[in-house]
């Protein structure tokens, strides 16, 4: 298996580029979140903002379906009756049904060594901040190589790996997906923490039960948790602080805790206005 980047890949150093500004924040609605991550990918593009780690959480649960995915595949009903919502992501990609994650959201300059060379690059080159995060949490990952695009793609992303994502004991581990528009790039991503991630068959649509059955039944055999793969629990706090360490260790980042600026709050706000 190679790496995850090579040594043309590596970041040079230099306080303009290794400085990354760290936003945590409280667990919120699905709509919010993705509010946040757009605005601060549009201050980032236009130079009003610094490259951002933005770690998070969601509440209520929420299920958020991929940019071009149809709105028809979830179950509208069963969303409700849960009380989980529903939002559209920035990026691509299938369903995923956020709740008991960590969610990571890197954002810089399109520019930035970091994304530089398009999605494949970007994306082996944060796989390595990735991996050393989950090391520091005693997990043993991988990052997977090149699949051929599905046919009939399942409408659950944690159903089946990706090109380029990461597993454990061949299970996925953490999906991710870039935006890149307006000068900056997005990558976010989820790792999910605890619980049943057959859940998410209770949030779409299938023809029968006996469909929904067997898609429960898949995604927790091909997808895994990361209290279940390092063989004990894993909270936010934990899995953060090893996100920040994993990226500096790996990437040579430095982070400084800030949090959004005036224009991006305003950004929030346009966009949960629509």
């Amino acid at each position: 298996m190679p790496p995850p980047f090579t040594a043309g890949e590596l970041l040079p150093m230099g306080e303009e580029i290794t400085q990354f500004r760290l936003v945590l924040m409280p667990p919120a609605a699905g709509a919010w979140n993705m509010a946040v991550d757009e605005a601060v990918l549009a201050a980032v593009g236009r130079g009003e903002a610094p490259p951002t780690l933005r770690l998070y959480a969601w509440s209520p649960p929420c299920l958020s379906l991929g940019r071009h995915q149809p709105e028809e595949e979830a179950d509208a009903a069963r969303l409700a009756a849960r009380g989980w919502q529903m939002v559209r992501r920035p990026t691509g990609g299938r369903a995923i049904l956020h709740t008991d994650e960590l969610t990571y959201a890197l954002i810089a300059p399109a520019d930035h060594p970091l994304m530089r060379g398009g999605v494949l690059p970007s994306y082996r080159r944060i796989a390595a901040g990735l991996l050393e995060a989950l090391r520091l949490l005693g997990i043993g990952a991988r990052m997977e190589g090149e699949r051929p695009p599905e046919k009939q793609p399942a409408a659950v992303c944690f159903e089946t790996p990706s090109s380029y994502e990461i597993t454990a004991g061949g299970r996925k581990l953490i999906g991710s997906a870039q935006a890149r528009r307006d000068g900056a790039v997005l990558q976010h991503g989820s790792l999910p923490l605890w619980s049943d991630l057959g859940r998410i068959a209770d949030a779409l649509r299938f023809p029968d039960e006996a469909a929904r059955e067997a898609a429960r039944t898949a995604v927790r055999q091909r997808a895994i948790t990361a209290s279940t793969a390092a063989g004990r629990e894993i909270g936010w706090w934990e899995a953060a602080d090893a996100f920040r360490r994993g990226f500096a260790a790996a990437l040579g980042l430095r982070f400084v805790f800030g949090v959004l600026n005036a224009g991006e709050w305003a950004g929030v706000m346009a966009r949960l206005a629509r």
